[in-house]
């Protein structure tokens, strides 16, 4: 778990790198999420970090706010604060996301990491958790990045993005109503280190090769296939990037190329 939270503090930071010295018009500017400014997205991640650790510190009371949420009886607790959100200037949420994200870590760090922690989907370890949280921050964070005409530099964090693009290959589906494809695909991923990542080693006819960068950026939805060098061969690598969407919530349609 330090671990894990070690590299959700750094990938945290290199976002924050990101929106430290921007004014007020660039918080405000629209992302390439459809209907989401840069604010939106900080006030969304701050949010997801403060019922993140009411999962964690009451489980009760967070299945409380879950249960109204989900029944439609009551907003909750996430319209509550993304109220409170809008109300902030770009720079008095920045240092509500620096102080609600570090809450999140110094409650999530002592757990072990088997420790269930209850969701809005099924609930998951705390070591999976982190992963997600670190997931989120970094895909969100490439929105921003676009937006303001910055980069977030790669690093070898990428593995736990990438080791999430590929477990959620059949959720692509299944989120979707579809059935999932038999059999698997093979992925070899280029780290920014240099080091070469593998899942499903023993597959030889599917295959998707190439950048950690790229292969995070198309399972996220943050870029189309057809901007990216990834080489994708056979029908199963294929119906996959094309639909891949390593994040929960509704199926949604990857953006639309900018390649020429």
């Amino acid at each position: 778990m330090k671990d894990i939270c070690a590299d959700l503090t750094a990938e945290t930071e290199a976002l924050i790198a990101v929106i430290s010295d921007i004014d007020e018009d660039t918080w405000n500017a629209p992302t390439p999420a459809e209907g989401w400014s840069t604010k939106d997205t900080i006030v969304h991640l701050t949010e997801s970090d403060i019922i993140a650790r009411l999962a964690v510190a009451d489980p009760d009371d967070f299945e409380t706010h879950k249960a109204a949420m989900q029944s439609g009886k009551a907003a909750g607790m996430s319209d509550a604060l993304g109220t409170a959100g809008q109300v902030r200037t770009g720079a008095e949420t920045l240092i509500w996301f620096r102080e609600s994200r570090q809450a999140m870590l110094d409650a999530l760090s002592p757990l072990d990491p088997k420790t269930r922690i209850p969701w809005f989907g099924p609930s998951m370890s705390a070591l999976s958790f982190t992963t997600a949280r670190l997931m989120e921050t970094w895909s969100h964070g490439q929105d921003i990045a676009d937006t303001v005409g910055a980069t977030i530099p790669a690093t070898d964090r990428l593995r736990h993005v990438a080791h999430i693009g590929v477990g959620t290959r059949p959720w692509s589906y299944m989120n979707r109503g579809e059935p999932v494809p038999e059999g698997s695909v093979r992925v070899e991923l280029t780290a920014p280190s240099g080091e070469l990542w593998t899942w499903n080693e023993d597959v030889s006819s599917d295959v998707v090769r190439g950048s950690a960068e790229d292969f995070c950026m198309v399972a996220t939805q943050r870029r189309n296939l057809a901007d990216t060098d990834l080489d994708v061969s056979g029908p199963l690598a294929e119906g996959w990037m094309a639909i891949a969407q390593a994040f929960a919530g509704p199926a949604t349609d990857t953006r639309a190329p900018h390649r020429s």
